[in-house]
């Protein structure tokens, strides 16, 4: 019996021993980067397809400028760096770059952090603009199907009024045509790759690609000239008022038959729709310029910084950088040009719909600048008595003439 105990303890005391040292075996050993180079570890790229976030310090911070002693003279003409040191000093920007052109971003050969802007406008981008698009065409499809075409109640008249001058409508398709020439080219430029490849092939959407571009550039000349002419003549027309309010308590009609709440040249809708245009088309303007011009317009550095100042990112939880690179510019340019243009022609679909199909006599406003009397006194009933009070006026000051 004491024989079996001994033998048992011994046992026990082998299997915990062996336990222990491959316990020992088993824990991972800590990696000395120093001693290595840097070299990226097994365990850093199972964790980079995992979808975690990589601390790259190890490779930024180590670009063979450091690690001179003990190894001069062995790398030869490279000195002591190596050239996966040369390539991390690249890539983080701490290698001594000479170049011959003087450009502002001629120094950065490598720019590291571009890769969150190819994902995201290949990636959210992209599918956040869809759901935008597809969202706003939903909506005004249902709209007709259960409003249907807004038409004139009253009995025509057979008369007309001016509406628009000349001047007024060239102001108008200046800067709507070329606005739908920018959203289509922009779009195909955007997501051309994808159905112009297979129907053209690589040389065919290459063609196509070059010539989006050249339209897409050049004609945004026309857009801001339009957006100028459009807010010299209409700014005046657009101020708000108490009136809105009583048309946006009525919906503007819109959704019940028979209802026609007063309003002036413009009626609330069109108001906030002009304030968008204008508040849009500035912004885009901005950003178009910036990427017209690389790196002469830097915008979003010196504007985050305000914000910064403001206290508001913070409180959101934003930690909006405040030193960029001059791809950084270009790049956040580019996302915020796309990003406006989703909202933008998602509102100019509206303002089409209602302009056209949508409202009977509506076209005519645009298309000849002579809309019927009884359309103007059920969609702009204000605007028309004042109209007709100017007409009486002339013609009661004529005859003293």
């Amino acid at each position: 019996m004491f024989r079996l105990f001994i033998a048992l303890l011994l046992s026990f005391v082998m299997v915990n021993t062996a336990m222990a040292q491959s316990g020992e075996a088993e824990a991972p050993a800590t990696t000395d980067r120093t001693a290595t180079g840097g070299a990226t570890t097994l365990e850093d790229i199972l964790a980079r397809q995992r979808g975690e976030k990589i601390d790259n310090s190890y490779r930024s911070g180590n670009t063979g400028q450091g690690n001179a002693e003990g190894l001069l003279g062995q790398l030869g003409t490279r000195g002591v760096a190596s050239d996966s040191d040369v390539f991390r000093a690249l890539r983080y920007g701490s290698a001594d770059v000479t170049v011959s052109s003087k450009g502002p971003a001629a120094s950065v050969l490598i720019q590291d952090g571009g890769m969150w802007w190819l994902n995201f406008r290949t990636g959210p981008l992209r599918d956040y603009g869809n759901y935008i698009i597809g969202g706003m065409l939903i909506v005004l499809l249902l709209f007709f199907v259960l409003r249907g075409r807004i038409k004139i109640d009253g009995e025509k008249t057979g008369r007309t009024v001016t509406r628009f001058n000349g001047f007024e409508r060239f102001g108008h398709w200046l800067f709507a045509g070329s606005f739908l020439v920018l959203g289509i080219t922009g779009l195909l430029t955007l997501y051309g790759r994808d159905f112009l490849i297979p129907l053209f092939g690589k040389e065919g959407f290459a063609t196509i690609a070059q010539g989006c571009k050249w339209l897409h550039n050049n004609l945004a000349w026309a857009f801001m000239l339009g957006l100028v002419i459009i807010t010299v003549n209409w700014i005046a027309h657009n101020i708000p008022n108490r009136v809105d309010l009583k048309w946006l308590a009525a919906g503007g009609g819109l959704f019940t038959k028979g209802s026609h709440p007063p309003a002036k040249k413009f009626n609330a809708g069109q108001k906030i729709i002009f304030w968008l245009c204008i508040l849009l088309g500035v912004s885009i303007s901005l950003s178009g310029l910036s990427l017209l011009f690389p790196f002469e317009m830097p915008l979003f550095a010196k504007t985050f910084s305000i914000a910064n100042s403001t206290g508001i990112p913070q409180l959101m939880g934003l930690d909006l950088p405040v030193q960029m690179s001059p791809q950084e510019e270009m790049q956040y340019a580019q996302v915020w040009h796309v990003m406006v243009a989703y909202a933008f022609i998602a509102i100019i679909l509206a303002h089409i719909y209602l302009g056209s199909v949508g409202m009977e006599g509506a076209f005519d406003a645009m298309g000849t600048g002579e809309v019927e009397e009884q359309w103007a006194r059920e969609h702009h009933s204000l605007w028309l008595e004042e109209v007709q009070e100017k007409e009486a006026g002339k013609a009661t000051a004529s005859p003293a003439e």
